[in-house]
């Protein structure tokens, strides 16, 4: 399958029936979402999507993409489904997936938004970019767990202890030490689409936004602000908050979210 550019998008496909396109969060090659997208494909077609901002091999020239270009490709592969399908983005996943609907909503029958990571005010890598500058340079330097502990600390608000921690563990898995470099890439997108919420105030895809109760303010504000948008005298969006889950409540809790998310499905036939 080809995107408007003619990359070609990689995606994992699985089960049968209504269709759902998985768009993961930062740091995921498409395989983080492997024990959701398994469990919602016993009653679901599930379409897992390989994010091209994390995919190396398109980077070879060490130029980051854009939204606008993962946009093309959810859109992609929509229309190879042929039929309108319900979209499941989290954190930055879940702002590719906002830009999907305001740019396509007739492609979507309704959507799942787990605390994208949208620009609401203050830019997410902090006055002129000094977050985004000071990662790429630990990068460079061959310090990876540097740079997602600045990430963390900065743009995520985890406390200094657990920011360095989280950033310590990244750079001793093989797998997330080399898509670092990629989450930095994915926060400069974030920063350089900006302020979108005008545009998503015109999204009227039938919409759950979801959310964990441990998760930092700076994850769960950009929600609210989405919330208030969403919502319109006729019809407010749904809202759900996971009891002691965090951000990461898709790898420690799939079967929790594969049913808020399938309840939230059947409201839609």
């Amino acid at each position: 399958m080809l995107s408007a550019d003619g990359t070609d998008i990689h995606v994992y496909d699985q089960g049968r029936g209504p269709a759902i396109l998985i768009v993961g969060p930062g740091l995921d090659d498409g395989t983080r979402t492997k024990k959701l997208a398994s469990i919602l494909a016993r009653r679901f077609r599930v379409l897992r999507l390989h994010r091209r901002q994390y995919r190396p091999d398109l980077k070879t020239d060490g130029t980051p993409c854009s939204v606008a270009q993962e946009v093309d490709d959810i859109l992609a592969i929509a229309r190879q489904v042929g039929r309108p399908l319900i979209i499941y983005g989290h954190s930055s996943g879940g702002v590719v997936a906002l830009e999907a609907l305001a740019a396509a909503p007739s492609a979507f029958t309704g959507a799942v938004l787990f605390e994208p990571a949208s620009v609401i005010g203050t830019a997410w890598a902090g006055q002129d970019g000094e977050v985004v500058t000071q990662a790429r340079a630990a990068c460079a330097a061959g310090r990876p767990g540097k740079a997602m502990a600045i990430f963390f600390r900065r743009t995520i608000g985890l406390p200094g202890w657990q920011a360095w921690a989280a950033g310590a563990l990244t750079a001793l898995v093989p797998r997330y030490r080399r898509l670092a470099s990629c989450q930095i890439d994915d926060l400069e997108a974030m920063d350089r689409l900006g302020v979108r919420l005008d545009a998503y105030s015109r999204v009227t895809t039938p919409t759950l936004l979801l959310s964990g109760d441990r998760s930092t303010p700076q994850q769960t504000a950009p929600l609210d602000a989405i919330e208030r948008v969403l919502s319109r005298p006729e019809r407010r969006p749904e809202r759900v908050v996971m009891r002691k889950r965090d951000h990461g409540a898709d790898l420690k809790a799939p079967k929790t979210v594969a049913r808020i998310i399938e309840t939230f499905a059947d409201t839609l036939v």
